[in-house]
């Protein structure tokens, strides 16, 4: 492993918007990403075996140049190895007081805040479970895309995405290939979850977080930070966020009349001047 770097400390004003938050949301996650060249030592600190992982796809719904994305909306459906498939309308950030009553009382609509080494995030989401093979076929051109989301999910879109864009105008952003295992490490006495993003340039995000009750996050989050900074896990490095990275590598793929961009492994390839290998 790298030599770990000190979390930077939150400043007093967003310390106190933090504890604000807190106190509204129904549940926190604990989240951070692990430097792609420790990838391989923080698993094997973690014992963690990738066999046991649960495979998933992700697609992403935005314009071509994501508007929703600007505007604070996220359109997600999911499809899950051994399970059903799942849908989500996201707005990020929220105030959770600020957000209608009706909105807030539904079963389907869950406030969370994410938070890692470098900030902290609250969002809102309602989601969905949609026919099973719906997210495929709507990814495939099959099935129009609204057909994903419930009529609670799609009234929410429409009250928050930019005037005259629809779930049906939008583009499809994905797949990315993702490995979900949860586990519970020698050392720790919660669930931990390792998520690894696979994309299709052979970039990888390494994403490790816990969620918790919003009582407990402080408590969480220092044992948490003891326990990986006791195995080495740089707890200080510049954080990726897996939604970002995705949207903006489809954007950009869109963007280039749907031509694959070339891999890291291909770049470097061509500017030592050999053929690259698979």
């Amino acid at each position: 492993m790298a030599a770990p770097t000190a979390p930077r400390a939150l400043p007093e004003d967003e310390l106190q918007k933090l504890v604000a938050l807190i106190k509204d949301v129904d549940s926190v996650e604990l989240k951070l990403s692990v430097p792609e060249l420790d990838h391989r030592s923080t698993v094997r600190a973690l014992g963690l075996d990738p066999l046991e992982a649960q495979i998933r796809q992700v697609f992403f719904f935005d314009t071509p140049d994501l508007t929703l994305d600007k505007h604070g909306v996220v359109v997600r459906a999911r499809r899950s190895q051994k399970k059903d498939d799942d849908s989500v309308v996201k707005l990020r950030p929220v105030t959770p007081s600020e957000l209608p009553k009706t909105v807030r009382r539904s079963p389907s609509f869950g406030v969370e805040l994410d938070a890692s080494p470098t900030g902290f995030v609250c969002s809102g989401s309602m989601k969905g479970i949609p026919a099973r093979g719906a997210a495929l076929d709507a990814a495939s051109g099959r099935r129009p895309i609204r057909k994903l989301f419930s009529k609670e999910q799609q009234a929410l879109f429409a009250e928050h995405a930019p005037e005259g864009i629809a779930l049906d105008d939008l583009a499809v952003l994905g797949p990315i290939f993702v490995l979900k295992l949860k586990s519970s490490p020698e050392g720790y006495d919660r669930k931990l979850v390792s998520e690894m993003w696979l994309y299709p340039d052979g970039t990888r995000i390494l994403e490790l977080s816990t969620k918790c009750e919003p009582s407990e996050a402080f408590q969480v989050a220092a044992e948490t930070r003891a326990f990986l900074g006791s195995l080495g896990v740089d707890l200080g490095s510049e954080q990726q966020t897996k939604t970002r990275t995705a949207l903006e590598y489809f954007s950009a793929e869109l963007a280039n009349g749907s031509k694959p961009r070339s891999s890291k492994r291909e770049k470097s390839a061509k500017a030592n001047g050999s053929p690259a290998t698979t």
